[in-house]
């Protein structure tokens, strides 16, 4: 019997091997011996084009993004120095002058 890993995604123990792809029956996460291989524990967090980003980078946003609960608008190419990533549903925490302290999806950013 092979020790395979657990889910790196809902964690159940039975996943197994398909054309060199680790597969989970639960919840259908697909993934390769290199992301496994790699640290659960590190966050992995990439821009709009695919770039890793990293605490202290700036980013550049790419889409006009109305800031919750105000008026304000955050404009395209405003940049962003010195972010820092966090794991949750907005993965980038900043502080945006004329703004304050808010946080942004890597998605709508690209690395400076």
């Amino acid at each position: 019997m092979q020790n395979l890993p657990a889910c790196s995604k809902c964690g159940a123990d039975f996943t197994y091997i398909d054309q060199g792809h680790f597969v989970c029956p639960q919840c259908g996460h697909e993934w390769t011996a290199e992301e496994a291989s790699t640290k659960n524990d590190e966050l992995v967090v990439k821009d709009a084009n695919g770039n890793i980003l990293h605490d202290g980078d700036t980013v550049t946003v790419i889409k006009d993004l109305k800031v919750k609960g105000s008026s304000l608008v955050v404009k395209v190419g405003t940049k962003v120095k010195n972010i820092r990533l966090v794991d949750g549903d907005h993965d980038i925490d900043c502080k945006i002058d004329g703004i304050g302290a808010m946080g942004l999806k890597s998605e709508f950013v690209k690395k400076s």
